[in-house]
């Protein structure tokens, strides 16, 4: 392999970038209703640069965080081998590819309307400022979902130029799946945060009510999922889908205990990533067919 290709491959998992597949299936919802739901103009162009924008934010946001979370990440067991406190990035480039990310994500914005690329200052705020959260909120989990619910609102406006509440309606399903299991996913820092004074839902609350918080938030992520399909007038491939989403959101409730998170990584990745999936696909299909 060489050194070129390493280094790419170092940055990939620098930024994890096989979990852009958790917000880029709503990003697809936001363009389709658009263009499905609403008869707004298909534009190939349009499509690439909201796929392009999505990458570029979610790019600077993890280098952003990644860079700013550095010394802990080298003081967290878990989390020793993340590149920057291994040494094979160092916090200098970490910091000019974050700045290199959001830089072309604006002006790439202002390659698609006035709309987005005035918000994208908001987006890059939400998103970048997130990383600084968990040092003085446990809401930092709602503050995360906030920046990927940008995903399908901004896909539509990308588009359309203008918003409308079904996509805010996506976007308020996000915020609340996202928010739902990133805190089962930061229950297993738990101790490391409370002796390093850093804040979650589960050093403020513990780890069981933690669980009985992500539950209520995934409760309302579903009734968010059902009230959309509604409102919308969707049959039943929507609703296919939705059951299908909403029940591996029970199942990852039903792997992850107070006392025992053995099977959190199953919980976080492969169950949300594969829910994300079958969602926008059956969604994709209710406004194809």
């Amino acid at each position: 392999m060489s050194r070129i290709t390493k280094k790419i491959g170092a940055y990939f998992s620098l930024v994890t970038f096989a979990h852009t597949i958790f917000a880029m299936p709503f990003a697809l919802i936001g363009f389709f209703l658009a263009t499905n739901y609403h008869d707004y103009t298909f534009h190939w162009i349009i499509f690439l640069q909201v796929i392009l924008c999505m990458v570029l934010a979610r790019n600077a946001a993890m280098g952003f965080n990644r860079y700013i979370d550095r010394r802990i990440d080298a003081a967290n067991y878990r989390t020793t081998q993340r590149e920057i406190p291994a040494g094979v990035i160092s916090p200098r480039s970490a910091l000019i590819f974050t700045i290199a990310n959001a830089i072309a994500f604006v002006l790439t914005t202002l390659t698609i309307n006035k709309l987005v690329f005035f918000l994208s200052p908001v987006a890059l705020l939400v998103i970048l400022g997130y990383s600084y959260t968990k040092r003085f909120t446990a809401l930092c989990h709602l503050i995360l979902g906030l920046g990927l619910s940008q995903a399908p609102i901004g896909a539509y406006m990308a588009v359309s130029g203008e918003s409308h509440w079904l996509p805010m309606i996506f976007s308020a399903v996000v915020l609340t799946w996202v928010a739902g299991f990133d805190i089962i996913y930061a229950l297993q820092d738990r101790d490391f945060d409370l002796s390093n004074k850093l804040r979650s839902i589960p050093v403020w609350a513990g780890k069981r009510m933690a669980l009985s918080l992500s539950t209520v938030l995934h409760f309302i992520t579903a009734f968010m999922v059902i009230y959309a399909g509604i409102r919308a007038g969707f049959g039943w491939i929507y609703y296919m889908g939705s059951v299908m989403f909403i029940g591996l959101l029970i199942y990852q409730h039903s792997i992850v205990k107070p006392d025992d998170l053995s099977r959190v990584n199953r919980a976080f990745g492969t169950s949300n990533g594969i829910a994300s999936i079958i969602f926008a696909s059956f969604v994709l299909l209710e406004l194809f067919l």
